[in-house]
């Protein structure tokens, strides 16, 4: 449970990062972060130390109790955002593109899957957002060198950069983290190994 995913709040309730609960505890009881409950009330940590979990929250073992895990805590002087940008990768791209072939459609796993250029780099297209879309071993080697017009083919939708928030770093589930809903606009569902070079 010390390993569970907390939601991290600047000063002004922005998300900037996502932690674990042991560290959550540590700031809390530190006095640098408040825990949020699911009304928005916040509360330092004996305050939330005395708060009885409802059956089945989760919960780690204090001497004399337990206390809640704490999904979202609030830094009470940190007011600034990170300056980060969605990685080109890999993972990113099938994320993207939902592991779904954008030409015949069809989902697949990462393993099945590899990462198309439409307009070919032998022909001088780059491996940029724009220029790269998930497909599967059999459209891509139906396509070959050639664009998706001269295949005989079409794209599902056109690529574009994705739009996601880089911090979470994680499988988000809704239902399991739906405290974290209301601060969040996009969600990005993991980064994955290296970055890819945008040419």
């Amino acid at each position: 449970m010390l390993n569970s995913a907390v939601l991290v709040l600047n000063r002004s309730w922005m998300p900037i990062h996502i932690t674990t609960a042991k560290r959550a505890f540590c700031l809390l009881y530190i006095g640098v972060a408040k825990a949020l409950d699911e009304q928005f009330e916040m509360f330092n940590f004996d305050d939330w130390a005395e708060l009885k979990p409802n059956d089945g929250e989760p919960v780690a073992g204090l001497v004399n109790g337990v206390i809640k895990i704490p999904k979202v805590i609030v830094l009470l002087t940190y007011d600034r955002m990170p300056k980060r940008t969605v990685r080109f990768s890999r993972k990113n791209i099938y994320l993207r593109d939902k592991y779904t072939c954008q030409y015949c459609g069809r989902k697949s796993s990462a393993g099945e899957l590899n990462i198309d250029h439409i307009i070919p780099r032998s022909r001088g297209g780059r491996s940029t957002w724009d220029n790269v879309v998930c497909s599967c071993h059999e459209c891509n080697r139906k396509k070959g060198g050639s664009t998706p017009e001269e295949a005989g083919m079409s794209l599902i939708r056109k690529p574009r950069k994705p739009r996601w928030t880089p911090y979470l770093g994680f499988q988000f589930d809704p239902q399991r983290y739906k405290e974290w809903l209301p601060f969040l606009n996009f969600i990005d569902v993991a980064y994955w190994n290296v970055e890819l070079l945008e040419e």
